[in-house]
């Protein structure tokens, strides 16, 4: 009986373990910190030396006039495409390569990939960088393997996931990079656990509520009109009647973590009256009543919700403020939105993958949603492709943690998972 590890592509990625956690290592150490969108051109231009010495036609597009992008922090992204010797599908990895801001509390260097007790360091080594290795190695083995194989291997390091994917995987969709004719399978290896598949996620709506006020002298506040006190009326009436209403709403997807299965309203920022001043700044403020204050609100909704009456319940409640409070005026904008998804689980990618899961692993996978939205989003939404699941090596609760790490077994793992699942597809 052949055991699954004696698999011609699992003993070649087993033999390139060294050269994963190398790939990884330097991934890390390119610091594509997001914002500002630092390093892109850079981190692309790596990935697209490498893939195109290994026989990969490679593509470097840059997202003009998207969100973020300027002469001194361009939105760049990569796309390799490696086609086999006869016609058939393409299955497409897709990576974000920026990282979000290191924070306080690290002991290791954050963008110093140290290798320690089978765990790389560093911010983006979970999320994502050791998922873009990984399925770098997977292609790469694969292609070497079996050059001649049905269809064609993409791999994409894209940007601006952390802050929406408008520069990256959304701008790729509005060019046609994902369209449906052009690519048939789609994996994101986010850190999901590797013996996890990701369907879907739940959707987001952000806005921002404006309260009004009348500015007057700070020892007469009664001459004007605090903002601040409305907003105040706000949060207490979200308190109040919000947030118990939220926690009624439950979903039948299989979000993680349990909390997720729920309704979400998270308040982003909060800013009124006096503007802040520099930290160098030694006076005192101004006696003034707030005349503006401005929440930003993160609001994650369930497949069972319809947006209009996510939308409507905030609508309601302000209206209701607004007939109990004397004086409240407000304004709300739409700042953006996303649809939730979900990929059912006799797609052709969700199959493949948890075949592959169970040789590797030895055992079925589970099948979750995420609490957050990525950018299988637009892929979804604007490349009109439902067979796309996220599927990747890391712990999601490590990202956007002080001393981020993935486990190099775990890489290895899903580098061979997803090695499979080009053979299942392909050849």
């Amino acid at each position: 009986m052949t055991h699954a590890s004696d698999h011609p592509l699992l003993k070649e990625i087993s033999a390139r373990r060294g050269e994963l956690i190398q790939l990884t290592q330097e991934l890390i150490r390119i610091p594509t910190l997001n914002p500002p969108g630092k390093d892109y051109r850079r981190i692309c231009s790596y990935l697209a030396e490498r893939l195109g010495t290994r026989g990969f036609k490679v593509e470097m597009v840059r997202a003009e006039g998207t969100p973020g992008d300027c002469t001194e922090y361009p939105r760049w992204n990569v796309i390799a495409r490696h086609e086999g010797g006869t016609p058939g599908e393409c299955v497409h990895f897709n990576s974000h390569h920026d990282v979000v801001e290191v924070g306080h509390g690290w002991t290791k260097d954050p963008f110093g990939g140290e290798l320690k007790d089978g765990r790389i360091y560093g911010r983006g080594a979970c999320d994502m960088k050791g998922g873009l290795a990984a399925s770098v190695i997977a292609a790469e083995v694969f292609v070497d393997l079996y050059p001649d194989h049905k269809g064609a291997v993409e791999i994409s390091a894209t940007a601006d996931e952390e802050s929406g994917g408008y520069g990256g995987v959304a701008y790729l969709a509005e060019q046609g990079y994902f369209n449906p004719d052009r690519v048939q399978h789609v994996i994101i290896p986010e850190p999901l656990n590797k013996d996890r598949i990701c369907l879907g996620h739940r959707g987001v709506w952000w806005a921002e509520i404006e309260t009004k006020g009348r500015i007057a002298h700070g020892s007469m506040p009664f001459l004007g009109d605090s903002a601040i006190r409305h907003m105040g009326a706000v949060l207490e009436e979200m308190e109040r009647h919000l947030f118990p209403l939220l926690a009624t709403k439950r979903t039948e997807m299989p979000v993680v973590p349990e909390g997720a299965k729920q309704s979400t309203l998270n308040i982003n920022s909060i800013h009124g009256g006096e503007q802040e001043q520099d930290p160098d700044f030694t006076g005192f403020p101004a006696a003034c009543v707030a005349d503006r204050c401005r929440i930003v609100i993160d609001r994650r909704f369930l497949i069972e919700e319809d947006i209009g009456e996510v939308k409507a319940e905030i609508h309601r409640m302000l209206e209701k403020i607004k007939a109990e409070r004397p004086d409240f005026e407000y304004e709300i904008t739409d700042m953006h939105e996303v649809i939730p998804t979900m990929t059912e689980k006799d797609a052709p990618v969700v199959k493949s993958t948890a075949a592959a899961i169970e040789k590797v692993l030895g055992a079925q996978p589970s099948y979750v949603v995420s609490p957050g939205t990525y950018d299988q989003k637009h892929i979804d939404r604007i490349g009109r492709l439902k067979n796309c699941i996220a599927y990747g090596p890391g712990i999601l609760d490590l990202a956007h943690q002080p001393d981020e790490w993935v486990g190099v077994d775990d890489m290895v793992d899903s580098a061979g998972v997803m090695a499979l699942v080009l053979a299942e597809l392909l050849l």
